[in-house]
């Protein structure tokens, strides 16, 4: 898979929050009609001695949940942590094992934040940006913006604001239990990306891309100790 060019990995944290800022004017919240044939994931974790980043992607059947195609990659960690900044941290890993893949998905869900992010930019936007396909957000926990928490029920929503713009959903993928946090990456609207992950969340609480995806991540992690 061809992954477009749009920057240098190797900058200071202030020019890194400097381009998200710039990259986020490059994020399109357009309609997404197109019926899904595929839909990958994309999760990464870090190895056990923390210096490196093993990221994986998984393409998946959108009807069966089949598994049509894996891709991984393992990098060394080339940029501190920095809350905020996780994209330039793990992105490059994850960019890694996409350009990898044969197949071109219809839309990812990612593991992370979209515009739910301080600066309109959490990984899911910036792998958007680079991919240039339809990207998601489904992150397990929230990163800044104010909510209600949604109905027990699975399908019950609340927004996700901060400073009174709308940047994502709370979702309850299934009967009492914690909901995620959904927000547009890149190429769709709120309320396709909500569906989208209702849409693949079966029996657990995370999307079936996005959990398979951290399955093997966790699987690999236990393959490379350092």
């Amino acid at each position: 898979m061809k992954i477009k060019h749009l920057h240098n990995w190797n900058i200071s944290a202030k020019k890194a929050a400097e381009l998200q800022k710039s990259l986020s004017r490059q994020v399109q919240l357009g309609g997404f009609n197109k019926k899904l044939k595929t839909i990958a994931g994309i999760d990464c974790a870090f190895s056990g001695g923390k210096k490196n980043i093993i990221a994986c992607a998984v393409v998946l059947s959108a009807k069966t949940f089949e598994i049509i195609e894996t891709a991984y990659a393992v990098q060394a960690v080339n940029f501190p942590y920095i809350p905020g900044l996780l994209s330039f941290r793990e992105a490059p890993a994850c960019l890694a094992a996409i350009e990898k893949l044969k197949t071109i998905p219809d839309c990812v869900i990612v593991d992370g934040q979209g515009i739910a992010h301080p600066r309109r930019l959490g990984i899911a936007s910036h792998l958007g940006l680079f991919l240039d396909i339809p990207t998601i957000g489904c992150a397990k926990s929230r990163l800044i913006g104010d909510f209600k928490q949604p109905r027990l029920a699975k399908g019950s929503t609340s927004l996700l604001t901060d400073k009174g713009e709308t940047i994502g959903s709370v979702v309850r993928t299934r009967n009492d239990v914690k909901p995620v946090f959904v927000s547009v990456g890149h190429k769709c609207r709120l309320c396709d990306a909500v569906r989208i992950v209702l849409d693949c969340c079966r029996r657990y609480r995370l999307p079936e891309p996005s959990r398979l995806a951290h399955q093997i991540v966790t699987r690999l992690k236990k393959e490379n100790p350092r």
